[in-house]
């Protein structure tokens, strides 16, 4: 039905595209504002599927288009998708959805360029994922921060000026350090094509240098301890569409990068210094784990939360090198675990922050200490609180659970120990997660503000119920994700494999 369709370049401009038709329209209209970006974000979903329906699990690059750009460079404009890219672009099109419904009555000063943000940004994440022109991709990385600026900027809270500039600074730095590895590929490759990247038998040292250019760009961008300190600043602040973009996607860009650059380009790099990435991995989530157990902000705990829970993300990727020393059938395994565990915290970390977003609209507080007894007023809400924070923590049959388990059990085919240290987590995100339950949610109806509290409207039930029979669909049955990603995983499996052994 879709052959011959441009899907990727509709995915791409049709959410930017609407993004500036609001920016037109301006605030005359509120009313038909919210309805056009609603239609907007759900046709853009709704053009996402067939990216999963048609797709063939079978590695390659698949729904390719490819026209020149800037000829003289080189450089073309060159879209496609593999198991990789594919779940993260519906997971970046399903997201946005929700952040449309979720700022529906919530947003009344700019309403227009507050949805507008949110949609250009969609489509410039999606060029990210599906990029394979390196210029490209580098075109979408970087105008990616101009919409979260202005989001957290405008609508964010009082120290919304200090986190939006520190957010831009980190990010930005680091991609500087990454253009320079880019142009340094193509001289040596004489084309900007990611793919021609590959393979390219670079020196050890130049490897070295690359991997470290990539790692400021990408490890920011994750982010991974010690370069972490920008994103619990930028979620406080952040609106909660905001919070639930930051956590969700743009978070899983920088693993991304992991596996679309860092692995396959600079493989010889990326096993010599695999002990610096590892190491980084268990601290967070070793370390913040501890730092989010004493966090009285629901949303700065939530944001620690989501570093420790990304350093498994980084630890699946980068322990296939101790894994390959022994036995070869984990390093799939770990890297299949880290895949899922970045959809997983998308679907779980947005949950959370939405959830947050809720009791903050209601009583305009995020401090713990503010609530006490949420379940005697709001029931419903609750119900849903306790499914996600149960995920947050790792609970089996939940998405929160599968991930870091196929991580773990990875990790035993390398090291005792990183097992021990990863699986710490079970323990850390419980304590931190369930100390903010119960006294958030449990016990006597802690002040006046939580005895007034209203359960959820209809639109935000229909939001969290999505969320929940997500996060358990995918606890329980993980295996279409899976089956979807591990040719494509194998495929570079093997590109990192060869490139270790030459």
């Amino acid at each position: 039905m879709f052959e011959g369709w441009p899907l990727l370049s509709l995915l791409v401009w049709l959410p930017i595209a609407g993004g500036l038709v609001l920016l037109a329209i301006g605030d005359r209209a509120p009313g038909a504002v919210r309805g056009l970006a609603l239609a907007t974000a759900v046709l853009t979903f709704l053009l996402s599927l067939p990216l999963w329906t048609q797709f063939q699990p079978a590695g390659g690059m698949q729904f390719v288009e490819s026209v020149d750009w800037i000829p003289s460079f080189g450089v073309k404009y060159a879209l496609g998708v593999d198991g990789i890219a594919m779940p993260l672009i519906i997971l970046t099109t399903f997201c946005m959805i929700l952040v449309v419904l979720a700022g529906w009555e919530v947003i009344q000063t700019k309403p227009a360029a507050y949805f507008a943000s949110f949609l250009i940004m969609e489509g410039i994440m999606v060029g990210v994922f599906a990029a394979l022109d390196a210029i490209l991709f580098y075109v979408f990385w970087e105008a990616m921060l101009v919409p979260m600026f202005l989001i957290i900027g405008i609508w964010g809270g009082p120290n919304r000026i200090y986190a939006t500039i520190k957010f831009f600074l980190y990010t930005f730095l680091g991609s500087v350090l990454m253009l320079v590895a880019l142009v340094y590929l193509y001289y040596q490759a004489g084309s900007f094509a990611i793919a021609d990247f590959y393979g390219l038998g670079l020196p050890h040292q130049t490897q070295v240098l690359i991997f470290l250019a990539f790692l400021a760009a990408f490890a920011v961008k994750v982010p991974m301890w010690p370069v972490h300190t920008w994103l619990p600043d930028a979620h406080v602040e952040a609106p909660t569409g905001g919070s639930v973009i930051l956590a969700a996607i743009m978070l899983k860009i920088g693993a991304y990068g992991f596996l679309r650059f860092s692995l396959p380009i600079t493989p010889e790099a990326s096993m010599s210094l695999d002990w610096l990435l590892i190491a980084m991995s268990l601290i967070a989530v070793v370390y913040i784990g501890l730092v989010a157990l004493v966090q009285q902000d629901m949303k700065k705990l939530i944001a620690y939360s989501s570093i420790a829970h990304m350093g498994f993300v980084t630890l699946g990727f980068f322990m296939i090198f101790r894994i390959l020393v022994n036995s070869d059938s984990g390093a799939l395994l770990a890297m299949q675990g880290g895949m899922v565990q970045m959809v997983s915290h998308g679907f779980v970390s947005a949950a959370m922050f939405l959830c947050v977003g809720v009791l903050y609209d209601r009583v305009h507080s995020r401090q713990i200490a503010d609530y006490g007894g949420v379940i005697n007023t709001m029931p419903k809400f609750a119900a849903f609180f306790v499914l996600f924070a149960m995920a947050n923590a790792g609970l089996p049959g939940t998405s929160g659970f599968v991930g870091e388990f196929m991580v773990i059990l990875a990790a035993l085919k390398a090291n005792f120990w990183y097992a021990v240290l990863a699986a710490s987590t079970l323990i850390f995100g419980a304590a931190y997660t369930l100390w903010m339950v119960k006294r958030v949610v449990f016990g006597e109806v802690g002040n006046k503000h939580v005895a007034e509290l209203q359960d959820l409207s209809g639109r935000e039930f229909f939001i969290l119920l999505v969320l929940a029979l997500a996060v358990l669909g995918l606890g329980l049955y993980p295996a279409p994700l899976v089956e979807v990603m591990e040719p494509t995983l194998q495929q570079l499996l093997q590109v990192v494999t060869a490139g270790r052994a030459g």
